[in-house]
């Protein structure tokens, strides 16, 4: 009888948790599924509001880093759809803001450092000319940090593939140098499988893309 009663009390002191589990999940996962709605249908506007819906949820859990994650992916993200490079250290201030909450709940993340690397990134576009010397290693930087804190991730081969073919041949970038960055992205994303259904999984189309206009 008295062990009935306990496991009766622990599945009443249990249920709240649980319950709030599946709300922080469901939310989550509505959320994911609504940053690829609205790119696929060009909705660039709505990735500012699903940004605040993660921001909402992250200062509602306090203990998860993933809202954090992706309210500043979908605001880096903008920013670089709408390429408004006057506005750019405006995102990129809330952008470190966001990161930093992240960065307190999971430190030396690979997804964090690769964010950091795409933010850094958006403030030397303002001016890259003016601003290579100040932002320039800081990128390669957080890119190497992503690489290294975890191998398998396909992302920071993604985005350094990318910003390489981006990069003028005369200054080290064009497709020859990164096709080969690309196809390393590739290969990952061959065989990447993210640590849960919330874990960021984006890039691999957009990677494919990538790797096909250098051919």
């Amino acid at each position: 009888m008295k062990k009935i009663i306990l496991l009766a009390l622990t599945a009443l002191f249990l249920q709240p948790v649980f319950s709030q589990s599946e709300k922080f999940i469901g939310a989550m996962k509505k959320n994911i599924a609504e940053i690829d709605s609205a790119l696929i249908r060009n909705e660039v506007a709505r990735l500012n509001d699903i940004a605040a819906a993660f921001e909402r949820i992250g200062e509602a859990e306090k203990n998860q880093w993933l809202p954090y994650y992706y309210a500043a992916y979908c605001q880096v993200t903008v920013a670089f759809i709408k390429n408004d490079v006057a506005n750019n250290d405006i995102v990129a201030d809330k952008v470190d803001q966001l990161i930093a909450k992240a960065d307190a709940l999971e430190k030396k993340n690979s997804e964090l450092s690769l964010l950091k690397a795409m933010n850094t990134s958006l403030r030397m576009l303002v001016n890259p000319m003016q601003r290579w010397m100040q932002y320039g290693q800081k990128i390669q930087e957080y890119t190497q940090d992503a690489m290294s804190q975890d191998p398998a991730n396909p992302r920071p081969y993604y985005f350094s593939g990318v910003s390489l073919k981006n990069t003028p041949a005369e200054f080290g970038g064009g497709c020859s140098t990164a096709k080969p960055i690309l196809d390393k992205g590739l290969e990952l994303f061959a065989a990447f499988k993210p640590a849960s259904e919330l874990h960021p999984s984006w890039g691999k189309v957009v990677c494919e893309k990538e790797a096909a206009d250098c051919k």
